[in-house]
């Protein structure tokens, strides 16, 4: 296994001298947004989908990839009905530029293999092409949101430490909060450099999201010595479970509601935010992660 990896290590290096086209011709540097929970039903993808199209209609090209392959639901979301998904990639059967899909506001859209097994039980064979695939969006948009499943997995974290910016998303629970503070403490042990974002969801008032925020933001810093970002926040509204029951962003079918203008200045702010560093674009991004196959 350990050669398999270095196989592949070399492929996103741009050493593989023959097969799938090697990741460095991509040209542009895309900036790579992981999007996570500790908790399932937290409305993780539900954020993921809405930012996208905000960025989107600021006049950016954005990518949405479903990495939750046991339960895939952003073409769910957006009314989107995928005739392929990441399954044809791993299998052979399509090439990735043409699984892409169109969504709404222009944003395009990777489907998730729903039901599928996890990324660390694919072969070394599946990764290459997933990874050769990649090259083909760096090319395509200005960001990448990559919508990852809940909790601890391995491949979460790998997604989690290695993207530009990783926003987590909680609500008012306490299981919730217990859940994204694991996450936060597991990633910071794995890389104490990850642009860590908070997103408190689902709360009866600003007041009551605030108060979270605020827990959240002492817990880092008393118990995890660092300094946690509060990216916004977003109030119970109906605007939200309307919009999913229509299969519609709730960005597109009630821009005036206030989840739509709370997840617009999260987009403002996560544009606005300073870049430490250029991002390493697609290829940048996984080729932190290809050690997922050891």
């Amino acid at each position: 296994m350990t050669d398999q990896a270095q196989k592949l290590r070399e492929m996103v290096e741009g050493d593989e001298p023959a097969g799938p086209r090697p990741l460095e011709d991509s040209l542009s540097r895309a900036e790579v947004i992981a999007v996570t929970s500790g908790k399932g039903g937290v409305g993780k993808s539900n954020v993921a989908v809405n930012l996208a199209v905000a960025m989107a209609r600021s006049g950016l090209e954005v990518g949405v990839v479903d990495m939750d392959l046991g339960l895939a639901n952003v073409n769910l979301l957006t009314g989107v009905t995928p005739t392929y998904n990441l399954f044809h990639v791993f299998e052979g059967k399509k090439e990735m530029k043409d699984i892409v899909a169109d969504g709404p506001s222009g944003i395009k859209l990777v489907a998730g293999a729903n039901g599928q097994e996890e990324l660390a039980n694919l072969t070394t064979k599946q990764c290459e092409r997933f990874l050769s695939g990649m090259g083909d969006l760096d090319q395509m948009v200005d960001i990448l949101i990559v919508d990852t499943a809940a909790g601890l997995s391995e491949s979460v974290l790998q997604f989690v430490c290695a993207a530009d910016k990783s926003l987590v998303v909680t609500t008012p629970e306490p299981t919730a909060i217990a859940d994204a503070y694991a996450v936060i403490k597991t990633a910071l042990k794995r890389n104490r450099n990850v642009d860590l974002n908070l997103i408190i969801n689902r709360a009866r008032s600003i007041m009551e999201a605030k108060k979270v925020g605020d827990k959240m933001q002492d817990i880092g810093s008393n118990f995890l010595n660092v300094s946690l970002r509060v990216l916004g926040y977003m109030v119970e509204d109906n605007d939200v479970p309307r919009s999913v029951r229509k299969r519609v962003p709730f960005y597109v079918k009630f821009p005036e509601g206030r989840p739509a203008q709370c997840i617009q200045h999260m987009s403002k702010r996560l544009q606005g935010k300073a870049r430490l560093q250029k991002p390493e674009g697609i290829r940048g991004f996984f080729s932190k992660i290809v050690d997922w196959v050891n």
